[in-house]
């Protein structure tokens, strides 16, 4: 007999029966439809973000900020480790990019600081030329 689709010299076909995979597959699909808009548009997920698991140590560099919550609200920062704001930070990169062209800051923040405030401090620094920063976590032990 040639070689088709048709029965075999025993009766049983060699063709592959799809019809319980697309039958799966489909009910898979109504599955995720329905419960994807559930998951997405949710807004009522708190959020506690993990720490690093391959936190990288970064190059010592000679601007370091750190934004810490404050208990009535906001944030402070810190520059190079002492107590300052937006205007301390604008009157030292500029002396330290002519020194260090190549400067990378590195940001670190509270769990608690807002993430419009980090973002903030990420727009100013690049605003005033410093194109290289590292945000900084707490390695997973």
């Amino acid at each position: 007999m040639a070689a088709g689709s048709g029965p075999e010299e025993n009766g049983t076909f060699a063709d592959i029966n799809v019809t319980p995979l697309v039958d799966i597959t489909l009910v898979l699909l109504i599955i995720f439809m329905v419960a994807t808009p559930l998951i997405v548009n949710n807004p009522s997920i708190k959020m506690d973000l993990p720490r690093a698991v391959a936190a990288d140590p970064t190059a010592k560099t000679s601007l370091a900020l750190a934004l810490r919550r404050n208990p009535a609200g906001g944030y402070q920062l810190f520059v190079n480790g002492e107590a300052g704001d937006d205007g301390r930070v604008r009157e030292l990169v500029p002396g330290l990019l002519a020194r260090s062209p190549d400067l990378q800051a590195n940001i670190a923040a509270d769990k608690g600081v807002a993430y419009g405030d980090v973002v903030h401090v990420v727009d100013l620094v690049k605003s005033l030329g410093v194109h290289r920063f590292a945000l900084e976590t707490d390695p997973a032990r």
